[in-house]
């Protein structure tokens, strides 16, 4: 480094310092840029001029990402940039959970939210190639397999069916109906059969869709694309807001039941009984179908199949169909989404009216989940049931619908 006199009289009392040689430097700001003591020592190593700039670079490039936002998060991921789950999220709140399966509207989707960086979760999307890969395998089973193992599997497609629509749903999800505790052990039973998490946290996040419906506090956020609201949200971390907005909700009456809990606690025993052992036994045991049969029939390919029909309900009842209840949000209704769905599908109805027990008109809607809870009403199972009275329905047509129906 050459050594130069600088002038710095015009910069305060000249006070002097020795240089790595031996040579006197002048003035505060040449022994601020060299690092020196009053003394004309050296304690440290200075910091150059590039350093210097090179800080500056940095604090210039975080305040443009502050303002730009979502520009400023894709180049995050184009340089490999990993956004983290919040400090103490559980297992299954930040969205490495087991595999699964799915009114107050939120506000507009904060900038960026397609600009987030996803988190993959391996483990799920390994499970889930498997999974799809034994349910097409078990389509050329079919033709082999005796009519009564068809059936079986059938049946325990609808039970699988209930123990969501009827059970964590419109049940525990939206306390529509009262159902006494025989009807809640079957329903329970009838969701580990499901496999789409336990009630809890089934009810928690559905209860976090609809009050933060389209949003990043919604674990299905339709916003997000079509693939991301049918899988794709199982098969990475959660968003950051589903777990922050998820822990505000009230879960108080979910932890109260007993039935609930114990669900819960032996989630993982009651899964592989209910989904796995229970449908492959039943076919060999009882009229003699091989186990290879029963096993990718009544349990893999009903499971996918179970699967994809809620999923649906996420993904296209909130893309494609009318609006006549409430132009304003996304879900619509889609008749055939309710065929798969045993009567989920009337979904735009179901976010303007979510107290209503039936999920859609009375009419001629097929609606087999109505149907059942119904039925268990004549038998005492079920009582006070709500529904959305015929003037208030009408009336929120002629205010907010899209006048299709």
């Amino acid at each position: 480094m050459p050594n130069k006199r600088l002038n710095d009289s015009d910069e305060g009392p000249l006070r002097s310092c020795q240089g790595p040689q031996g040579v006197p430097f002048q003035g505060p700001a040449r022994a601020a840029l060299i690092g020196c003591s009053p003394a004309g020592r050296l304690p440290r190593p200075a910091r150059r001029p590039l350093q210097v700039f090179a800080a500056q670079c940095a604090g210039a490039a975080r305040a443009a990402r502050r303002r730009l936002g979502p520009l400023s998060t894709c180049g995050a991921e184009r340089h490999g940039a990993r956004r983290r789950a919040p400090p103490g999220a559980d297992s299954d709140a930040d969205g490495d959970s087991a595999m699964p399966g799915a009114q107050e509207q939120g506000g507009p989707e904060r900038p960026g939210a397609r600009g987030q960086r996803l988190t993959v979760v391996w483990r799920n999307v390994v499970l889930m190639g498997l999974l799809h890969a034994g349910a097409v395998y078990a389509l050329v089973l079919v033709p082999r397999a005796q009519p009564l193992t068809l059936l079986w599997a059938y049946f325990c497609f609808l039970v699988t069916a209930l123990g969501v629509t009827a059970g964590a749903h419109r049940l525990w999800s939206h306390r529509s109906y009262k159902a006494k505790l025989p009807l809640r052990i079957f329903l329970a039973a009838a969701n580990s059969m499901a496999f789409q998490n336990d009630i809890f946290e089934w009810a928690r996040d559905h209860r976090a869709h609809h009050k933060y419906s389209e949003t990043d506090a919604d674990p299905h956020n339709a916003r997000r694309g079509f693939f991301f609201s049918h899988i794709g949200w199982l098969l990475v971390r959660k968003h950051p807001d589903v777990i922050e907005k998820g822990k505000k909700l009230d879960v108080a009456d979910l932890l109260a039941d007993p039935v609930v809990q114990f669900q819960r606690k032996y989630y993982k025993i009651s899964v592989l009984l209910m989904c796995f052992v229970v449908p492959t036994l039943v076919p060999w045991y009882i009229w003699g179908e091989s186990l290879w049969n029963s096993y990718f029939l009544a349990a893999i390919l009903r499971y996918a199949i179970a699967l994809h029909g809620t999923w649906l309900v996420n993904s296209v009842a909130h893309m494609y169909g009318n609006r006549p209840y409430d132009k304003h949000i996304s879900p619509r209704q889609n008749p055939l989404v309710a065929l798969g769905a045993i009567g989920e599908g009337f979904h735009n109805y179901h976010h303007t009216f979510p107290f209503d027990y039936s999920a859609s008109e009375l009419g001629l809607n097929f609606n087999p989940t109505t149907w059942f809870i119904d039925f268990m009403c004549l038998l005492g199972l079920a009582t006070d049931r709500k529904r959305a009275t015929k003037p208030m329905i009408e009336a929120r047509k002629a205010k907010t619908g899209d006048g299709s129906a």
